[in-house]
């Protein structure tokens, strides 16, 4: 089977109605990132960041996957399917793609704040002051913070740079290091940008832009790849 990468940004999750970051109108427009989304901001008022990723979860919870999750699931018919995602939540499970890498995290676990290898499923629990992991530190959102490294950037870049066909979407390729990751992909391998807003990057003729959402493109590049490769 062809190995097939996939690169998950924001704009899948908007489409089920989960708000992004960057975008107009996005989440780092209504609140200070230094306060919610970084050590300093965890170490000045734990409090504040719990409430905020607890209400996140719950938006969570409440999202269902789109059209674009439930496509991505189809390709594991004819190809051997990788997904790495830039997104915390759970909606590429729910739709049941198998093999998923998290790079920042994700927001339905939690950590100890001193173990990084001691982690919680949440279920349908949230974390609050107070909640504490076996070695008695305060537990905290399972996500990477700005200023914080991604550990699971070396197996992103090795999914990728094996990937015969590798599909990024929703996503403006501005996030670093996730960004990276369209450059180590193979000079011979197939690249498919699908984006309503087509992120600038260095084109190559291995690329091919799909200028649509999530929703609207991905089922219709899935249907395509299928049909190509029986």
């Amino acid at each position: 089977m062809k190995k097939l990468a996939v690169l998950t940004g924001a704009g899948i999750s908007a489409e089920s109605g989960l708000q992004t970051f960057r975008d107009k109108g996005g989440l780092w427009e209504k609140y200070d990132f230094q306060k919610l989304a970084s050590i300093e901001g965890w170490r000045e008022n734990p409090e504040l960041v719990l409430e905020f990723y607890n209400i996140r979860r719950d938006l969570v919870r409440k999202a269902q996957p789109n059209a674009a999750h439930l496509a991505l699931t189809q390709l594991e018919r004819m190809y051997d399917v990788d997904i790495i995602t830039q997104n915390v939540d759970d909606l590429h499970e729910r739709a049941g793609s198998k093999h998923i890498l998290h790079l920042h995290g994700e927001i339905m676990k939690a950590r100890s704040s001193i173990d990084d290898q001691l982690i919680y499923e949440l279920g349908e629990k949230n974390i609050k002051l107070g909640d504490k992991c076996e070695k008695g530190s305060q537990l905290r959102p399972h996500v990477v913070w700005f200023g914080e490294s991604v550990p699971m950037m070396d197996r992103a870049i090795e999914i990728v740079s094996k990937a015969e066909i590798f599909i990024i979407i929703g996503t403006s390729l501005q996030v670093y290091p996730a960004a990276s990751l369209l450059y180590y992909a193979p000079e011979n391998s197939r690249i498919y940008l699908v984006d309503k807003n087509i992120p600038v990057v260095r084109q190559a003729a291995n690329m091919t832009f799909i200028a649509k959402t999530a929703v609207e493109g991905v089922p219709e590049l899935v249907n395509k790849l299928l049909e190509k490769d029986e």
